[in-house]
């Protein structure tokens, strides 16, 4: 009697074992459905640049997939994505990128796409105000001589064709914009996560809106408003948006590496009469014109980030705008001599 209750009994465990187990499995197997579903579902951005993808990163969070196209340490102005960057576009939602005179290949890839399914591309420069690029007394022009506007800060101006600077986000004011545009862009195709992508981006705004308020402050204990720059300038937004002057060798999307002599010797001038303490080049960048100014004048060399891409390192490091930019505050309290 005992006997057959035992059996019994373990004839019960097991059919609660195997009904519990084929329970779990099937909850199992549906959460796994389910969290590959949500993976094809996932937004896919891509960026043809840092700024682009650190904006983009921030806003999604968790809930979106972004990639950058460029590879780090790589020259932003030469870009040009390799077939299987194409490939992975085209079957993207969104395409980020800078909105620059270098970004033809866009146009080309937009002829490419399904005409079910039309690349999506968002460009920086559509998001804010634009100005266009130009070339300041003392600049070296040789490559640009046709193609861009000329400003000289004694107001004589000659009309050229216009070229807009893309260098939109070196302007924290700017970058809290462009973040809320991306999270706009996003939420119009990713709906169901409209509200992460809204919250994500408001934090960010947050510290960009901090970072901008130490600017402000920086330059309001500026005893000198004006920038030496012996290299490229993309900095033309930074300047306006916070009333500074500047000197430099190139325009902002040059690719010379080589002043020419009248360039230095008026740089070498402007250090000297002025009497700037600092004389900047961009990141990435060797900063040879920048040494040649400062031997001749004796003058410091120091590096501004314009974050159009970090190293290998930074990059696995996770810097981000802000970090970048924040690296940029002891270098202008020096240039500036502020108080």
């Amino acid at each position: 009697m005992l006997e057959r209750l035992f059996v019994m009994k373990r004839k019960s465990f097991v059919l609660f074992a195997l009904a519990t187990s084929f329970v779990f499995s099937r909850v199992f197997m549906g959460a796994l459905m389910q969290s590959h579903a949500d993976e094809a579902k996932r937004l896919k951005v891509y960026c043809s640049n840092f700024p682009s993808y650190d904006f983009a990163k921030h806003v999604a969070g968790d809930v979106a997939d972004v990639e950058l196209l460029l590879k780090p340490g790589a020259e932003s102005h030469a870009f040009e994505p390799t077939p299987e960057d194409m490939k992975n576009i085209l079957a993207g939602d969104l395409l980020l990128c800078a909105g620059g005179e270098n970004e033809q290949w866009i146009d080309q890839l937009a002829l490419r796409s399904n005409l079910e399914k039309p690349i999506q591309v968002y460009r920086m420069t559509e998001m804010v105000e634009t100005l266009d690029e130009e070339i300041v007394e003392g600049m070296d022009e040789t490559e640009h001589e046709h193609h861009h506007h000329h400003h000289h800060h004694e107001e004589a101006e000659h009309d050229h064709e216009h070229e807009v600077d893309e260098h939109v986000w070196v302007s924290p004011k700017n970058a809290e914009v462009i973040v809320a545009r991306i999270a706009e862009r996003m939420a119009e195709l990713d709906p169901s996560h409209a509200s992460e992508f809204e919250a994500n981006a408001k934090a960010y705004q947050k510290e960009i809106h901090a970072l901008d308020q130490k600017f402000e402050d920086l330059v309001s204990r500026a005893k000198i408003k004006t920038l030496l720059v012996g290299d490229r300038f993309p900095l033309r937004y930074f300047v306006e948006a916070y009333g500074l002057k500047y000197y430099a060798a190139f325009p902002g999307c040059s690719t010379q590496t080589e002043c020419s002599a009248q360039t230095l010797a008026y740089l070498v001038e402007k250090a000297k009469v002025e009497s700037l303490p600092v004389v900047l080049h961009m990141e990435l960048n060797e900063g040879r014109i920048a040494q040649a100014i400062a031997d001749a004048s004796g003058v410091k060399v120091l590096e501004f980030n314009s974050c159009h891409n970090v190293s290998r390192e930074e990059f696995e490091a996770g810097e981000s705008y802000v970090s970048l930019m924040e690296r940029n505050l002891p270098v202008l309290e020096e240039a500036l001599a502020c108080e």
